[in-house]
């Protein structure tokens, strides 16, 4: 059976994910047209998402947490269009 992660520990864990896709090298070549370094940005932005989408349907979370979690969604939006646009 797998290990229960604390939503605290999820949202360190998505924000992570924001600077691991900031961190990847951007191809010399084609730059942000590169399909496979699209792929591996969404890819890891996404597993960000994951990581978050239900704790504002838990019972046991704050209201404080319910909001930063809001505004870390807003955050990994913004990641991905600084990255994939720059």
């Amino acid at each position: 059976m797998s290990r229960l992660i604390p939503a605290s520990e999820r949202i360190l864990r998505a924000r992570n994910q924001i600077q691991k896709a900031r961190n990847l090298p951007v191809p010399e070549e084609a730059g942000w047209r590169d399909f496979s370094y699209v792929a591996q940005v969404k890819d890891i932005i996404q597993q960000g998402r994951d990581l978050i989408k239900f704790i504002p349907y838990s019972p046991s979370a704050s209201a404080e947490m319910k909001d930063e979690v809001r505004q870390l969604f807003l955050e990994l939006d913004q990641a991905e269009k600084e990255i994939l646009h720059r």
